[in-house]
C-alpha cells in the first residue's frame, strides 16, 4: 500500500518532484496560452476525490509567475500539512487543461 505522499496525482507525478525554477516556468508557459489560475489544497488526497478546497478566488488578475509563486507559497504556509497543486483554465473552452502538485507535506 502506497502512502498518500507517493502516489501519483495529476500532471508530472511520476517525475521527481519539481523545483522551483521549473514550476516558474510551468507557470510562464501556463501565463503565455493565457489560461487563468487557480491554487487549491486538500489534507487527504483521494483518487476517487476530485474536489479539493480552493486557496482563494481563482487567479483571475494575475499576470507574472512571481505574484503565483507568491501565492502558492502563502497556501503552503496556511497549510503546511497539505498537499497543493495548481490549475489552468482556459476561458474559452471552460474547462480545466492543465493541474499539477507544487507541494507535497513532509
Amino acid at each position: 500500500m502506497t502512502t498518500a505522499s507517493e502516489r501519483r496525482y495529476e500532471t508530472f507525478s511520476y517525475l521527481p518532484p519539481l523545483t522551483g525554477d521549473q514550476i516558474v516556468k510551468q507557470v510562464d508557459h501556463i501565463l503565455g496560452h493565457g489560461l487563468i489560475l487557480a491554487i487549491e489544497h486538500t489534507t487527504r488526497p483521494d483518487p476517487r476525490d476530485a474536489f479539493w478546497s480552493m486557496w482563494k478566488l481563482p487567479l483571475f488578475e494575475v499576470r507574472t509567475s512571481q505574484e503565483v509563486m507568491a501565492e502558492i507559497q502563502e497556501c503552503v504556509q496556511a497549510h503546511p500539512d497539505s498537499f497543493v497543486k495548481l490549475n489552468g483554465y482556459d476561458p474559452r473552452r471552460q474547462g480545466q487543461v492543465a493541474s499539477f502538485v507544487v507541494h507535497r507535506p513532509g
